[in-house]
């Protein structure tokens, strides 16, 4: 069978239960033969076939003897093979490119990141070409790309298609599509949001729930669902659609004309805005919030008061097992901790269990992980 440098076997596809195989033991752990068939419901005989097709490909190996109960005989379990594949993933802002390759267990292995040169759907499949050329000199390969943007992306008719992305100016582009066409290997595109939520679910802090939710704070304000293990995407691709909730119908109107919505208070434009002042960004109202100034601590109260609404709301309707808040804007969770906590506890329904969040640092570099991961499980479901 042909190899690859790292010695692992050129992909090849794979059967449906051996995808499910290497799914069970990526998002939990390695297990012994018969733990891997009762979870799975296969025969001895094809869990045999399974893992031998596995190994070869380089994708799993044997690991020590173990004993994997109260009860019986040691067993030797199977593993991954995180050197087994790479995957690039690729984050898209306004303006500009992130992006990583990850192993097989999205261990991430390089960064790079530099300003796009455009927004144009040409320019930017064509830097996403030269990312992964930057990058398959040293990792030959790649097996498939994931790339992550705010937006709404859906599947129709069996292609994925950024229907809207506000902050590129995009309509109707079958983003994927081009991508693969361009590399040679396979391309997978998500709303980022929701492809860093099926990242933290299955490598990060939500391993091992079965519901979750992802709330992103900053540029935009984006929710991210898991509900029974899945990732929840919507019939057109807006899950978790949540900006525009009302928090105060006296508030201020968002930029779509909606009075005292979510997005009027928490989105980073809208903290700006509170101020009245021209020149000042986010950085510097937060600054300014920091050091004391009234109007600037009174811009991040509001936003606080918002999250909370909006976290009740979530925590009421999911009622998951984990609430997870990180984003550009999560300044809001340190300025505006007592107005958050408030405003859950009015909110939050009297018979509900508490909420802890896990407030988790940003960084874009973790966004283009994510978009690694999305390769991952798309290399995993085909």
């Amino acid at each position: 069978m042909e190899q690859t440098p790292e010695g692992s076997p050129t992909a090849a596809p794979l059967s449906g239960l051996e995808r499910s195989t290497l799914r069970e033991l990526l998002i939990h752990g390695p297990k012994s033969r018969a733990e891997i068939a009762r979870e799975l419901g296969m025969s001895r005989a094809s869990l045999t076939r399974v893992t031998r097709t596995l190994m070869e490909q380089g994708l799993v190996a044997e690991g020590a003897v173990e004993l994997r109960g109260t009860t019986g005989r040691p067993s030797e379990v199977i593993h991954i093979r995180p050197g087994g594949r790479r995957f690039l993933g690729v984050k898209l802002t306004s303006d500009r490119l992130f992006a990583v390759v990850t192993d097989l267990a999205a261990q991430a292995l390089a960064e790079h990141d530099e300003p796009l040169v455009s927004q144009s759907v040409e320019d930017v499949v064509a830097q996403i070409g030269g990312a992964y050329a930057r990058f398959t000199g040293e990792f030959p390969d790649i097996a498939a790309v994931g790339i992550g943007l705010a937006g709404d992306v859906a599947s129709v008719g069996g292609r994925q298609i950024v229907l809207e992305s506000p902050f590129l100016g995009w309509r109707e582009v079958p983003l994927a599509d081009l991508v693969s066409e361009r590399l040679g290997v396979r391309a997978a595109a998500e709303n980022d949001v929701r492809a860093l939520t099926a990242a933290e679910h299955w490598f990060g802090i939500g391993a091992g729930y079965e519901s979750m939710v992802l709330i992103t704070v900053g540029t935009g304000i984006g929710v991210g669902i898991v509900v029974d293990g899945k990732v929840v995407t919507g019939a057109n691709g807006r899950a978790g659609s949540l900006e525009h909730l009302p928090i105060d119908p006296s508030g201020p109107r968002c930029e779509r004309g909606h009075r005292g919505c979510l997005a009027s208070y928490l989105s980073n434009a809208a903290i700006v805005g509170a101020l009245r002042t021209p020149g000042l960004d986010y950085a510097s109202v937060r600054d300014l919030a920091r050091s004391g100034d009234p109007a600037a601590r009174q811009a991040f109260r509001d936003a606080g008061h918002a999250l909370g609404v909006l976290t009740a709301a979530l925590a009421n309707t999911m009622d998951p097992e984990k609430i997870i808040i990180t984003g550009d804007g999560i300044a809001v969770t340190e300025l505006a901790r007592d107005e958050l906590d408030a405003a859950i506890a009015i909110n939050r329904h009297p018979d509900g269990a508490p909420i802890t969040l896990d407030i988790q640092p940003f960084e874009f570099a973790e966004w283009a992980r994510a978009g690694a991961v999305l390769a991952i499980r798309d290399f995993l479901r085909f």
